[in-house]
């Protein structure tokens, strides 16, 4: 069912985007409604539905088809090993779907794969390929396989695309090699955490104009909601807590993020145009 433009014209003086969210994911799919109302209560007024296999790409799909607000990507996440492989040819397909705006998530991941990753390698090529062909920016998904990563980005001219780096954890040289080839960064709640001393200089050192912030939704929900089931409505802590590190507002961090958001994303209509047709 379609939400109806009366929910969205109630205009708020500050606006973010949960830029990587899973809200196709339990619990949160069995209660949309609320999920989408606290959202909008914390003036959380677009989200990103990250795929992160295709049996589970329809649902996300029905998601953006039945709303504005909600946009898609399409991928297979590095540590689904037991699901469809696909080809790029398939992902090409789906990823020219109107509502889908990215290829991903995909990328590397050594800490909870193990043995012999080839086939994770040329999974992650294959998105790369992909995306090129589309001309739709990548989700990278890394862990503990940072330069294999960023090696591979350079080597395949994931420039032409562009893409961003999500739930960033890594350190400033692995995002300074990112911004070189026109990546994004998006931080999560993991900026948050009393740990996060190395992720709170990246967030200091940033370029503005290069900042996400995402929630990745239900997982790793920011201060003050540690430990609980992470939602896009608690993007707002995210985005407060970077704000306070650059000593900028949080109206001002917003609507940065906000129009990083579109640039990268460009299939992302706003919500405006899309409602005048």
């Amino acid at each position: 069912m379609l939400v109806s433009a009366d929910y969205f014209m109630r205009v708020a003086p500050m606006q973010l985007v949960d830029s990587h969210c899973h809200i196709n994911f339990d619990p949160l799919a069995d209660d949309l409604a609320g999920i989408l109302e606290r959202a909008h209560g914390n003036h959380v007024d677009y989200m990103l539905c990250v795929s992160v296999c295709l049996e589970e790409y329809p649902q996300i799909a029905e998601m953006a088809l039945g709303h504005e607000h909600i946009f898609a990507s399409v991928g297979v996440h590095p540590n689904y090993r037991d699901c469809h492989e696909p080809s790029t040819a398939e992902l090409v397909n789906l990823a020219e779907h109107e509502n889908v705006i990215a290829v991903g998530e995909t990328g590397l991941d050594y800490f909870r794969s193990d043995g012999d990753l080839t086939w994770q390698r040329e999974r992650f090529e294959r998105h790369i390929e992909a995306a090129k062909s589309v001309g739709k920016p990548l989700i990278i998904h890394t862990r503990e396989a940072r330069h294999d990563t960023m090696n591979i980005l350079e080597s395949t001219g994931a420039v032409s695309c562009g893409g961003v780096m999500h739930c960033f954890s890594e350190d400033w040289e692995t995002a300074k090699r990112a911004l070189d080839i026109g990546f994004y960064i998006s931080f999560s709640g993991i900026v948050t955490f009393k740990n996060a001393d190395m992720l709170r200089g990246v967030a200091k050192k940033m370029p503005m104009d290069r900042i996400l912030v995402e929630t990745d939704a239900p997982y790793l929900a920011p201060v003050p909601h540690r430990g609980k089931i992470n939602e896009p409505s608690f993007v707002v802590h995210t985005a407060e807590c970077v704000a306070d590190l650059r000593g900028v507002s949080l109206d001002e961090l917003a609507e940065q993020t906000t129009e990083n958001f579109f640039r990268l994303f460009a299939g992302a209509k706003r919500l405006s145009s899309r409602l005048s047709h």
